[in-house]
C-alpha cells in the first residue's frame, strides 16, 4: 500500500497518540498538531508527545483557528490526509465553559475546512461522537437514525461538525469520512473518563459518585479496536462522504464495569448515589454493521481484558 502523508490534529490526545504511533510504525508520514490545553493535566499530553517524538512524530503546538499556521503546514508537507481528532471533550464541562466548545469544535473545525477548501483533494477523516444520538430511544444506534435531539452542548457541536462537513463536501467535493466514537478507554486515557476516575477512587478508598444511581450503560470500546477502525477509514478507497459508528456493539452497565474493576483491584468501591446529571444519556449502543461490512471493522477486546491492560499501565505509571 502506498504510504500516506497525514496531519493528525489532537495528536497529543488519547486517541491521537495511539493513531499517530500506529500510522508512523506502518510507514506513513505523520505530523501532529495540538494546543496542549488544560482541560485535563497537560503533563499527560506532554508525556504522550515525548513518546511520539521517539517514534519520529513531530507535534506542532498551535491553535486550529490560526489559519496562517495551518496553511504553512499544508504547503510544507503536502498532506494527503487529515485525521481531525482535536476537540473540546466532556459533557459536564460545557455547563460551565460553553465558549470553549464553540471555539474549538466549531471555529477550529471551520478553520480546517477552509484550508481544505484550498486543497480539496486532501482527504478528511474526522472524529464525531456517539453523543450525536442524544435522546434517541431506539437501540442500537444506527447511522441511519435521526440525530436532531442533542442532550448537551458537546453533542450539538459534534452534530454541527457533521453538517459543516457535508456542506463543504457538497460545495467543494472534499472527500470526507466521519467516525462516531463510542466511549473509548484504555491505557494513556483521559483522567476525566469514568473508568479512570473510578480506579483512582477505589485505590484511594474515596467515594465514587454515581449519577442516576449508576443506572447507565455504555458501549465501552478499547483503544486498539478504535485505532483499527480509524486506520481502515483512512485506507478507504474512493472516498466521497461517509459516516461510521466505531463502537463495541455491547453496552455494559456502569455498575458492572465497577464490579470488574473491584475484582481486578481486589478492593471494594464506596458509592455515593446521585440523581441524573444534566445532559447524560441512559445508554449508548453502537450498530456497527456498516463499519463491519465496508471497513472490515471488528472489535475483539472484551471489557475485562481492556480494563486489565489499563490497570497494568495505571499501576506502573503511578508506582
Amino acid at each position: 500500500m502506498e504510504s500516506k502523508n497525514i496531519l493528525i490534529t489532537g495528536a497529543a490526545g488519547f486517541i491521537g497518540y495511539f493513531c499517530a504511533t500506529a500510522l508512523k510504525r506502518r510507514g506513513d508520514g505523520v505530523i501532529g498538531f495540538d494546543n496542549f490545553n488544560a482541560y485535563y493535566s497537560p503533563i499527560l499530553k506532554r508525556e504522550r508527545s515525548r513518546l511520539l517524538a521517539k517514534e519520529g512524530v513531530t507535534i506542532i503546538e498551535g491553535d486550529l483557528c490560526d489559519k496562517e499556521l495551518l496553511m504553512e503546514l499544508f504547503k510544507e508537507h503536502k498532506f494527503t490526509h487529515v485525521l481531525h481528532l482535536a476537540a473540546q471533550a466532556g459533557v459536564r464541562y460545557a455547563l460551565k465553559f460553553p465558549n470553549a466548545y464553540l471555539k474549538s469544535n466549531i471555529e477550529g473545525f471551520l478553520s480546517l475546512l477552509e484550508i481544505l477548501r484550498e486543497v480539496p483533494k486532501t482527504e478528511l477523516i474526522y472524529a464525531s461522537s456517539s453523543s450525536v444520538y442524544g435522546k434517541n430511544e431506539k437501540i442500537p444506534f444506527s447511522i441511519m437514525d435521526q440525530t436532531d435531539r442533542p442532550a448537551n452542548l458537546y453533542a450539538a457541536t459534534k452534530k454541527a461538525n457533521e453538517l459543516m462537513a457535508y456542506s463543504y463536501h457538497n460545495l467543494f467535493r472534499i472527500p470526507m469520512t466521519g467516525l462516531r466514537f463510542f466511549t473509548v478507554y484504555g491505557p494513556w486515557g483521559r483522567p476525566d473518563m469514568a473508568y479512570f476516575s473510578f480506579t483512582k477512587s477505589i485505590l484511594e478508598e474515596t467515594p465514587i459518585y454515581l449519577f442516576n444511581e449508576g443506572k447507565m450503560e455504555r458501549d465501552f470500546t478499547y483503544i486498539d479496536d478504535i485505532v483499527g477502525g480509524v486506520i481502515a477509514a483512512i485506507d478507504q478507497k474512493e472516498r466521497t462522504f461517509d459516516l461510521f459508528n466505531l463502537g463495541n456493539n455491547h453496552p455494559v452497565p456502569v455498575l458492572e464495569m465497577i464490579g470488574i474493576l473491584e475484582n481486578l483491584l481486589k478492593k471494594k468501591a464506596v458509592y455515593e448515589m446521585g440523581p441524573t446529571s444534566a445532559g447524560e444519556v441512559a445508554i449508548t449502543y453502537a450498530d456497527i454493521s456498516d463499519a463491519e461490512k465496508r471497513l472490515g471493522y471488528r472489535p475483539t477486546i472484551r471489557l475485562e481484558e481492556g480494563l486489565s491492560r489499563f490497570l497494568d499501565w495505571y499501576t506502573h505509571s503511578n508506582s
